[in-house]
């Protein structure tokens, strides 16, 4: 049971991948002018049978290394992970090829060093395909060439759109807090679950009971066992950096320190009394830092590339694209084309961004 909820959660990140990749903004035309191995078009640029089947039979390999060849067995509402992998896949170099327009437009390009490490990497990879490989796969040096040079091309695509934005970030603005609290609502529900507003009887009444429950906790009385008696919210302690929290109930937090009690805080769910518990952790705030400049630069990339994307037209060769399948036969392994692009790249561009 546990082995199918993990193949759910992965089906389900890569269907949240795909709508993060830009194609919802790409015009799609399905049509048959195309030439015999051509899979798909992005404006002029082309992709090939052989150069869509090294991505797909690679990250077939990496999936089937971690959980076995059985994977694609799995389903979701009638859909193989198959199939969604094969959309990952078209949407992944879909958008390679839409960056690498972009970098035409931008007049971005690799230089000197970089098409070298280019070249290396594909020398590299090419050497690992067995003969079984390359003729199952129909790649020959100059496809693997040209898929590692538009990859780079793509990377640095991306750190040029990204290459305003601030890295550094404040230890306040990352640092988690955690703090204890005690709800009194001023709201019920109804049969449909919907929010009823007190009436003002019924809020100066759920304030009073506020007051009583802030004058014991003042007074020395334990404010778990305050907890237990009042607390009318599912949750009674909450770890949190800032944005993450309303806005009353987050300023008064941060407010705060160790050990420390708050007055009397309203919002939009009643009156809330907040003990802090923890004003500041290292590890949680350096981690925090990577996910908040992370979070910057896929607002910043995904917003400009929208932009370009939506301007392009791709065209996919249905009947192919219908044809198209996993390689089981034979013993295929390319699973190494990332991991050798980061060998020689990890240095030029920090990371990938796909």
């Amino acid at each position: 049971m546990k082995h199918k909820k993990v193949i759910i959660i992965m089906m389900v990140m890569m269907l949240l991948f795909l709508t993060g990749c830009g194609e919802k903004h790409t015009k799609i035309v399905l049509h048959t002018g195309f030439s015999k191995n051509e899979v798909f078009r992005v404006e002029q640029m082309s992709c090939s049978l052989p150069e869509l089947m090294v991505y797909l039979t690679t990250t077939q390999s990496r999936y089937e290394k971690v959980y076995g060849e059985q994977i694609w067995e799995t389903s979701l509402e009638g859909v193989t992970l198959e199939e969604n992998m094969k959309d990952m896949v078209l949407a992944q170099l879909s958008q390679i090829k839409a960056m690498n327009l972009l970098a035409e437009q931008e007049k971005i390009e690799l230089d000197k060093e970089e098409s070298k490490k280019a070249e290396e990497a594909a020398e590299a990879f090419y050497k690992t395909l067995s003969k079984e490989e390359i003729s199952l796969l129909n790649a020959d040096k100059e496809l693997i060439r040209r898929l590692y040079k538009e990859y780079a091309v793509a990377n640095k695509v991306y750190y040029y759109l990204i290459k305003d934005i601030n890295p550094e970030v404040s230890d306040d603005e990352a640092r988690t807090i955690t703090v204890d609290h005690i709800l009194i609502k001023t709201y019920s529900l109804d049969e449909n679950n919907q929010k009823v507003e007190y009436s003002g009887e019924q809020k100066r009444e759920a304030f009073l009971k506020a007051q009583e429950v802030l004058k014991k906790a003042e007074n020395g009385v334990s404010f778990d066992s305050l907890i237990a008696t009042y607390n009318e919210d599912r949750q009674s302690q909450y770890s949190f950096r800032k944005g993450e929290m309303n806005l009353e109930f987050e300023t008064a937090a941060f407010n705060l320190g160790k050990g420390e009690i708050s007055e009397i805080v309203e919002t939009e769910y009643g009156y809330h009394i907040i003990k802090c518990i923890t004003t500041f952790n290292q590890e949680e705030t350096d981690a925090n830092k990577i996910k908040i400049v992370e979070k910057k630069r896929d607002e910043v990339f995904g917003q400009r590339y929208s932009e370009f994307a939506s301007r392009l037209t791709k065209a996919v060769n249905e009947k192919l694209w219908e044809e198209i399948s996993l390689i089981q036969e034979g013993d295929i392994d390319t699973s190494e084309f990332f991991d050798i692009y980061e060998e020689y790249f990890g240095d030029v561009f920090g990371f990938q961004w796909f």
